[in-house]
């Protein structure tokens, strides 16, 4: 006797929507502009899908409008764009990892599997450690400065 298993009701599942943005995403891109189209379905999703990535854009953003609000230099505003679109960059490989780990395993366990997730995410832990150590040496200084000046 079988039976069929119906599709699995995880948080990574995609919607039917998605489905059907990424229908032909298999594809080789025709042009420049499809390639542009394809990057942008991955960066909604995560957007769509995904609170850390939402939480990182935040946080990023909130940066660098405070260091434009205090007036850095530009090669720090850089510095600290550089290293915000690093996480999020790390986060879009996380979440490409995630879901090509699930599409191989399905619904089992694998060691294999566990390490590969934990190590995307520990690069993503990493990146955001090191853009926040980045962000506080060079927003912190002129932050107090204009605290203190105001007292």
């Amino acid at each position: 006797m079988s039976h069929q298993v119906s599709p699995p009701s995880t948080p990574n599942h995609l919607p039917t929507v998605v489905k059907k943005e990424r229908e032909l995403s298999w594809q080789v891109a025709s042009n420049l502009f499809v390639s542009f189209k394809y990057a942008w379905a991955g960066i909604s999703y995560s957007f769509k899908t995904q609170r850390n990535f939402r939480i990182h854009i935040s946080v990023g953003a909130l940066a660098i409008a405070l260091s434009v609000f205090l007036h850095l230099q530009a090669i720090e505003i850089a510095i600290i764009g550089i290293t915000s679109g690093l996480v999020l960059a790390l986060e879009l490989l996380n979440t490409a990892i995630e879901s090509l780990v699930d599409l191989t395993v399905k619904q089992t366990y694998h060691d294999l599997a566990k390490i590969a997730k934990d190590c995307a995410a520990g690069a993503v832990l990493i990146s955001a450690l090191v853009a926040v150590l980045v962000a506080g040496i060079l927003l912190l200084p002129p932050l107090v400065i204009l605290i203190t000046s105001n007292l």
